[in-house]
């Protein structure tokens, strides 16, 4: 399988982030995370850029989490507190970029790819979107505070804890119903559509959505006071975890011990 690419395209004041990867629904590599982050930094310099679209190469998926190969040295819990550190450093540089994001959903956003679309701005999605943190059935690790909150924040705790303790996946109509998607369109008016906002936001005062999204974001983040590293170093230290990694290699059923 290939090792990806995220790149970047410019038209105008518009930008276009496109995560390369479909032969793996778009699942994210080191390289890609470390370009994503460049392309952040590069585009937070700019001041003629006034809005940043997000998709997935192929349309199946926006993206498939975090490749499964990132976990192979791991061995203890500070390998998971270093590798969530790690991800929100990548993960922050796309929310705090200084206008606004749009996730365009096709498909699947699972695990990090959903991390991701939670800290857009405006998420739109085709009916077939498909989103999910599936990890309590698969590889048995966990998130970091700060993603728990944007599940909390994008989807409510009720199905927060769906997502994350029966890994139920949430379709289209119902992110759409409870306020993480902004619109759900087909297939055919997608493009149109994605044009027709960023053309709404384009000519919006740039200072005015600048400070409202800092602002938004301070109190999202407010009630966030620790890092909760002993939960990440739980998960990221356990048996379980070794036992899901290689149920995921080996497409088994991990037969849980609860060590």
């Amino acid at each position: 399988m290939s090792e990806g690419k995220v790149t970047l395209s410019v038209q105008g004041n518009r930008a276009v982030i496109t995560f390369d990867r479909p032969d793996s629904h778009n699942a994210m590599t080191k390289t890609m995370y470390s370009q994503l982050y460049s392309i952040c930094v590069e585009l937070g310099r700019r001041e003629d850029i006034r809005v940043a679209v997000l998709r997935g190469k192929g349309g199946a998926a926006f993206v498939a989490g975090s490749d499964i190969s990132i976990f192979d040295t791991f061995s203890s819990g500070q390998d998971g507190i270093d590798y969530e550190a790690e991800m929100e450093v990548y993960t922050r540089a796309l929310e705090d970029l200084p206008f606004p994001t749009i996730a365009v959903i096709e498909g699947w956003a699972v695990g990090g790819g959903l991390n991701l679309a939670a800290v857009c701005d405006i998420r739109i999605s085709t009916p077939n979107a498909r989103m999910g943190v599936p990890i309590a059935k698969t590889v048995g690790n966990c998130l970091s505070i700060f993603n728990y909150a944007r599940l909390v924040a994008g989807f409510g705790a009720s199905r927060a804890k769906r997502i994350m303790i029966l890994g139920d996946f949430i379709g289209a109509d119902e992110a759409r119903a409870c306020g993480f998607l902004t619109e759900v369109v087909t297939n055919d008016e997608l493009e149109d559509r994605v044009d027709q906002i960023c053309n709404r936001i384009e000519r919006n005062a740039p200072i005015t959505m600048r400070v409202s999204k800092q602002a938004i974001g301070r109190v999202l983040k407010a009630g966030i006071d620790q890092e909760a590293e002993d939960l990440i170093a739980a998960a990221y230290g356990s048996k379980d975890f070794k036992i899901g990694i290689s149920g995921f290699q080996t497409k088994t059923q991990p037969q849980w011990r609860n060590e």
